[in-house]
């Protein structure tokens, strides 16, 4: 049925992909989820570095705002786009190191049983930014070694950069291409200058982040450890976390390794890499970073949140089916039966959830809410709302929703000079605090209250 038409079932694959997931949560849900208004709140206000993470998720939501507005789907649509590159790099690199097409399809598609390229993409978030940066990464990371040209250096460096901008976990990446290159080195005795060429790239880049780290004292990377609880870990955490750890990567993996077995007529490990460098190569680049970050946890005590692990398993279809020298069933129905079962169950408990329960941040009324706040606001004002103040949820989505689209800030006591006669300002925040102290019109929407300060 498939043959000679691999490419073709690829390509409807990722149109599927991108179809389902953007349809299915634009029709079930009222408001967009936490994580993507929180990039829009960033986005809105642009800076190189945010207190929670670095800045590339808020350019590319930014990026989309400037070109449809507060449609929510072209955010939807923005986070499949991310997983469908993300898959179509993984593809391409398996066309040069599975001898199969056949495998190749089936590395791609067994990802599908990995809920992080499902169920959880609808949310845009830095996790989801990494995933084509990710693909990319390792792409180009092979394609140096092997052709070893001057652009695909240039783009190694700019894809890593990217990918380091979406999420600080992304070094660990990182650090495993250097391994890899330096046991080359050491292997080959042989060093070229091209080998400077990302780093210079990767440096140039992300420069202007490092700057704004040192003026603002690294709190995003105070953050990063005070979300992973290093500064206050008990004696038993340093072997609890780690532990926690691995279970967790098991349950995700579970589904994948099921689809996997049963799809294979016999599998026989081989971890030899000798004469094999494109299998050291995957081993390393897939392996190592799970490891150094499971060095983290054991290490520091470090608690590891599952969802950091998001780009992680990009490439472990393409790591099995090397390792294990897999002979696949002949007739392959079976295996596509299983598959589209799993594709379309996971969008099926997406929209049961999103239809089931009326208390999740997508039921939020935001767009509703951000009305009466406007209608207010025009009673009493004649200029517009130039800047929200606040957490970046209901903040967040008065930027989001509101057609000046305000500026976000979660305080403005360090940055008073921006505020004149002329600017709109609303405070959102505790009602009982802000009724005291608020010198313009005072509204409550339960449970935030909402102090306007404009010309009248």
């Amino acid at each position: 049925m498939l043959k000679n038409n691999y490419d073709l079932f690829f390509g409807i694959f990722l149109i599927s992909h991108l179809v389902v997931w953007t349809l299915i949560p634009t029709l079930s849900n009222i408001n967009l989820p936490l994580d993507t208004i929180e990039a829009l709140a960033w986005g809105s206000n642009l800076s190189w570095g945010y207190y929670k993470h670095p800045p590339a998720s808020a350019y590319f939501v930014e990026l989309v705002y400037q070109i449809f507005g507060n449609r929510d789907w072209a955010y939807y649509l923005l986070s499949q786009i991310f997983v469908i590159i993300a898959f179509f790099y993984v593809w391409k690199l398996s066309k040069i190191f599975l001898k199969k097409e056949s495998l190749c399809l089936i590395s791609v598609l067994l990802l599908e049983a990995i809920f992080f390229y499902n169920f959880t993409t609808p949310e845009f978030n830095v996790n989801v930014c990494q995933l084509p940066f990710w693909s990319m990464t390792i792409y180009y990371g092979w394609k140096c070694y092997d052709r070893n040209k001057v652009s695909d250096w240039i783009l190694l460096g700019i894809v890593a950069a990217i990918g380091f901008l979406s999420k600080y976990v992304f070094v660990y990446l990182i650090l495993s291409l250097k391994i890899f290159f330096i046991y080359d080195i050491f292997k080959k005795k042989k060093f070229e200058i091209k080998y400077f060429i990302p780093s210079a790239i990767f440096l140039l880049i992300i420069s202007p982040h490092v700057l704004w780290l040192l003026e603002n004292e690294f709190v995003t990377i105070s953050y990063a450890l005070n979300r992973s609880g290093v500064e206050a870990v008990s004696f038993i955490e340093y072997f609890a976390n780690p532990l926690k750890f691995i279970l967790k990567q098991l349950g995700i993996l579970f589904p994948f390794l099921i689809l996997f077995i049963l799809i294979v007529k016999r599998f026989k490990f081989n971890f030899s890499v000798k004469k094999d460098k494109k299998k050291l190569f995957i081993l390393l680049l897939t392996i190592l970073p799970i490891v150094l970050v499971l060095l983290t946890s054991i290490v520091t005590g470090a608690k590891i949140r599952t969802m950091w692990m998001t780009p992680f398993y990009l490439f472990f279809g393409v790591l099995l089916i090397m390792i294990t020298a897999v002979k696949i069933k002949d007739n392959l129905k079976f295996f596509f039966s299983l598959f589209v079962l799993v594709f379309f169950l996971s969008p099926a408990s997406y929209l049961y959830v999103s239809l089931a329960n009326d208390f999740k941040r997508t039921d939020y009324p935001g767009k509703e809410i951000s009305n009466l706040v406007q209608r207010k606001w025009e009673k009493n004002f004649f200029n517009e709302i130039s800047i929200v103040v606040g957490d970046e949820w209901f903040a967040g989505n008065l930027s989001y929703h509101l057609s000046s689209r305000p500026k976000w800030f979660n305080t403005i006591e360090n940055n008073l000079e921006i505020v004149d006669y002329n600017t709109g300002v609303i405070y959102t925040g505790n009602p009982k605090i802000l009724k005291k102290s608020c010198p313009g019109v005072f509204g409550t929407i339960k449970p935030v209250g909402y102090c306007m300060i404009g010309v009248k």
